[in-house]
């Protein structure tokens, strides 16, 4: 009876599969994507002022669960939703910590995108907005990003150091939190390179362990295992016109809105290509509600106290076990709410475990950096701009500017303005008045 209701639900025959294959392929999904769990909690926990590692942990799972439900149940799609690994560092980092932003502000930020994109899936111009960056410069973005994730990663971890006589140095690998931040990542290399599913998982899990004797760990006397998390920091926004009606709140909302256009498409296509579901046509099926699905868990993941959720890459781990349907994404959806009662598990994770995976994620972020176009200069000269400008400015935003003024200009004086998307123009309209704003702020 169950497998005749999973049938009509998820049309398991015509893509040929069952329940228990989906069942092994939604566990593998949530196993090779877990890290975020433990991840998560330790970047944005160092906010602090009420966004507690538990409360971020608990947000996490349940706009995970949202988001890939819904991907299950209105796309039936094999593909797993989660916050952007790389856009946690930013948000703590870089937009609260250097900018100034109250947690809230910025919470406010990306509510507003996902709404945005919620209308803009509806009515089916997110894919036509996709269109309007460059190929060439959306790799390179992608890559920037990866090189200012993985900075973030090798900082924070201690393996080496920003200022000083030399902008960076290594680290004390003496020091314990060091060396154990170092093996861990070690690890996780040797276990990709051995495509041995949930690779940054299990390495967060050896580390946390060889961290016990190493008194890095710390298990607590009233340690228990089985324990639901704090509650999470419910609809804490900032609507107050004079915060977001100014340039700096649009250049930290373009950047979490960027991601979450492009991330979505670019994997979506990645993986129903790998999993044999891409139309005859080269389509995405019910694409519309792929991307319903990723605008509704950033609402959600917002309104809860989490940033940018979308569709993750990992989600090849359980199609290459069989999944191919959005029973898949269902039995994902539900190990994340599971998880809830596993927080005491996942919390002594040390930050020497979990930085490492921010690294490593950097680090796969930049293969599309051998599909750059280097050869044409006005393709070129923009994405290594773009690519350059991110980690040295510490700024995704500034990266998506400098990438963005250098294409069009480039174009324009070669003569190649068909080339130029019409909203490619209004972004160099707006970035032309931000950069002459700030010029004129910095020298009155």
């Amino acid at each position: 009876m169950e497998d005749l209701f999973m049938e009509k639900l998820f049309n398991l025959q015509k893509y040929g599969t069952t329940v228990p294959r989906e069942f092994l392929a939604g566990l593998t999904t949530f196993l090779t994507m877990a890290y975020i769990l433990t991840v998560n909690p330790r970047i944005l926990g160092d906010i602090g002022k009420g966004m507690t590692p538990g409360a971020v942990f608990t947000a996490t799972a349940i706009a995970s669960a949202i988001a890939t439900l819904c991907m299950a149940f209105l796309a039936n799609l094999p593909v797993a939703l989660a916050p952007a690994m790389g856009l946690n560092a930013f948000f703590t980092y870089i937009v609260v910590q250097k900018m100034g932003y109250p947690w809230q502000l910025a919470l406010t930020a990306v509510f507003i995108e996902g709404i945005l994109l919620i209308i803009l899936s509806i009515f089916n111009v997110r894919e036509s907005i996709a269109g309007a960056v460059p190929a060439n410069l959306k790799k390179a973005l992608a890559v920037g990003i990866g090189l200012f994730i993985a900075l973030i990663g090798f900082e924070k971890a201690g393996m080496i150091t920003v200022g000083g006589d030399n902008i960076f140095g290594l680290g004390k690998l003496a020091d314990p939190g060091v060396f154990l931040a170092v093996i861990g990542f070690v690890l996780i290399m040797i276990l990709h390179s051995l495509n041995v599913p949930g690779a940054i998982f299990i390495g967060i899990i050896v580390t946390t362990i060889l961290g016990i004797p190493m008194g890095i760990t710390k298990l607590t006397p009233d340690w228990k295992p089985f324990r639901m998390p704090e509650m999470f920091p419910r609809f804490k926004f900032d609507f107050t016109t004079s915060h977001i009606l100014n340039f700096k709140f649009f250049t930290v909302f373009f950047a979490f809105f960027f991601v979450d256009l492009f991330d979505t498409i670019g994997i979506l296509f990645g993986v129903t290509t790998q999993a044999g579901l891409i139309e005859k046509d080269g389509t995405i099926p019910r694409l519309k509600q792929a991307f319903l699905a990723n605008a509704v868990g950033t609402v959600a993941g917002a309104a809860l106290g989490t940033y940018t959720v979308t569709s993750r890459v990992e989600s090849t781990a359980g199609i290459t076990a069989g999944g191919r349907t959005g029973l898949t994404a269902m039995f994902t959806g539900l190990l994340f709410l599971a998880a809830l009662f596993f927080w005491p598990v996942f919390s002594i994770v040390p930050a020497a475990a979990t930085f490492p995976a921010l690294i490593f994620a950097g680090l796969l972020m930049l293969s599309p950096v051998v599909e750059i176009n280097f050869k044409d200069p006005t393709e070129g000269i923009p994405a290594a701009l773009a690519i350059i400008m991110m980690p040295f400015t510490h700024s995704i935003a500034d990266g998506i500017i400098y990438g963005v003024l250098s294409y069009v200009t480039l174009k324009v004086v070669t003569r190649r303005l068909k080339e130029i998307h019409p909203v490619t123009w209004l972004f160099f309209v707006v970035f032309i008045f931000k950069v002459v704003l700030e010029g004129v702020g910095k020298y009155k």
